[in-house]
């Protein structure tokens, strides 16, 4: 990850920074296994300079299916993360069913982000 790389996470209110991503992730490497993601499909575009890319792919993770999509740069021969967002895929059949589940918990995160 870049010094001031984002990674958005797959709950609403995971927006974190490079130092408050590590804090976050720290204790479960800690503990010595964190998750275990390996790449379903990716698809990578390249700038026209070739020093940024895109990237989005399909994880297997235990979460099943989640989608990953991020930008990189190309910092002295290393590619770096300024982006990344994590987000756990939704079947079309099942979306209304998921809606009514996260429902109240995101009313409330509505409500608070309208006051802001």
């Amino acid at each position: 990850m870049d010094a001031n790389s984002i990674f958005i996470g797959s709950d609403a209110t995971e927006r974190w920074d490079k130092q408050e991503f590590m804090d976050y992730a720290k204790p479960h490497f800690d503990k010595g296994k964190a998750w275990n993601f390996s790449s379903l499909e990716r698809n990578i575009e390249f700038s026209e300079d070739g020093k940024t890319a895109w990237i989005d792919e399909l994880l297997n993770t235990q979460m099943k299916i989640c989608r990953g999509s991020g930008v990189l740069v190309l910092k002295d021969g290393k590619w770096l993360i300024k982006q990344y967002v994590l987000s756990m895929t939704v079947p079309n059949d099942l979306a209304d069913e998921v809606v009514k589940m996260k429902a109240d918990i995101e009313n409330g995160i509505i409500e608070e982000l309208k006051l802001k």
